[in-house]
C-alpha cells in the first residue's frame, strides 16, 4: 500500500482505556499479557506511547498499521528484545500472567525462552536442519530425548514429512518457505508459551505464505501468537483479535499510538474509530 502514511498527520483523540484493554470476546479467555500505558523511547525520540490492551491465551492477535507506527517496536517489548537496542527505554508495564516483565529480578533470557520470536526474513543457522532445531535445547541443557524433541518441533511446524530423510543436510538448502517453518520449529523446540511473529511471510511467495498462515491456525492450539503484518488480508484471515496502531504527527515528532483493539471481524467490518475504517478500507496507509 506504499508509504503515503509518512506524510499524513493524524490527530489521535483519547480512547477509553477500558475499551482498548477489555475488548469483548466470544468466550472467557485467560489474559497472557496485560499491557499498561506502554511507551518506548529511543534516546529523545518517542516511538510508541500510551498503549493499553490485553492479549489472550491460545488466540492469534494481529498488530496492523502504517509503516513507522511502532508495530515491531511494540512486539519486541513483549520478550524484552528492545533491551538489546542501545538507548531504548521502556516505560509503563507489561504484566505476563500478572508478573511485571520489566520488574527487578526478572531474567530477560528466561523471558525469551518462554516468549519465542520469528523474524521477517528466514534466518536459519549455517548448520544442518537437525542442528538448527536442536540448538536451543542444547544451549538450555534440554538434552534428554533430543531426537524426539527435534521431531516434535518439526512436526509442529508442519515440516517433518518434507525433511525427515535429510536432517543432516544444510538448512540453507531449503526453500524460503521451508526455512521460515524451520525457524518456527527452532522457536518451539524449547517449548515457549508465546510466539511472536514479525512479518513472518512478507519475504515469501504466495504459496509459502498460505502454508505459514495454515500453520499459524494449527499452532494456536498450543501457543499464544502475536503477529505483526502489513498485509490486512492476512490479518483478516488468521487473527482472532486485531490491534490497529497509527501515527500521531506534529511539532517534529512521530509517535506510534494504539487507535483501536477489538475482535478481528469487528475491526474489518464495523470499526469503532473512523481512523481504523480509513485504514482498513485503503483511504490511507
Amino acid at each position: 500500500m506504499g508509504n503515503r502514511s509518512d506524510t499524513i498527520s493524524i490527530d489521535v483523540a483519547p480512547v477509553e482505556i477500558a475499551q482498548r484493554r477489555h475488548a469483548p470476546l466470544p468466550e472467557n479467555r485467560e489474559v497472557v499479557f496485560d499491557v499498561q500505558d506502554l511507551g518506548v523511547r529511543y534516546g529523545a525520540t518517542t516511538a510508541v506511547s500510551g498503549v493499553d490492551f490485553d492479549i489472550y491465551r491460545n488466540m492469534i492477535t494481529a498488530v496492523i498499521g502504517p509503516s513507522g507506527c511502532g508495530k515491531s517496536t511494540f512486539i519486541r517489548c513483549l520478550n524484552r528484545m528492545n533491551d538489546l537496542v542501545p538507548g531504548a527505554q521502556v516505560d509503563g508495564k507489561i504484566l505476563y500472567h500478572g508478573e511485571d516483565l520489566y520488574g527487578s529480578g526478572v531474567d530477560p533470557v528466561e523471558v525469551r525462552r518462554r516468549i519465542g520470536m520469528v523474524f521477517q526474513r528466514p534466518n536459519p543457522f549455517p548448520k544442518s536442519i537437525y542442528d538448527n532445531v536442536a540448538w536451543g535445547p542444547r544451549v538450555l541443557g534440554m538434552r534428554k530425548d533430543l531426537d524426539e524433541r527435534v521431531e516434535r518441533a518439526l512436526r509442529g511446524a508442519a515440516l517433518w514429512e518434507e525433511v525427515k530423510d535429510r536432517l543432516k543436510r544444510s538448512a540453507l538448502s531449503l526453500s524460503g518457505g521451508q526455512q521460515q517453518r524451520l525457524c518456527i520449529a527452532r522457536a518451539i523446540a524449547i517449548e515457549p508459551e508465546v510466539l511472536l511473529l514479525d512479518e513472518p511471510a512478507s519475504a515469501l511467495d504466495p504459496i509459502a505464505t498460505t502454508s505459514i498462515e495454515e500453520l499459524m491456525h494449527g499452532l494456536k492450539r498450543d501457543f499464544t501468537l502475536v503477529i505483526v503484518t502489513h498485509n490486512m488480508q492476512q490479518a483478516a484471515r488468521v487473527a482472532d483479535m486485531t490491534a490497529f496502531f497509527s501515527l500521531e504527527v506534529g511539532e517534529g515528532r512521530r509517535t506510534g499510538v494504539l487507535v483501536e483493539y477489538d475482535a478481528t471481524e469487528k475491526i474489518f467490518t464495523n470499526p469503532s474509530d473512523q481512523r481504523t475504517e480509513d485504514y482498513v478500507t485503503g483511504r490511507f496507509g
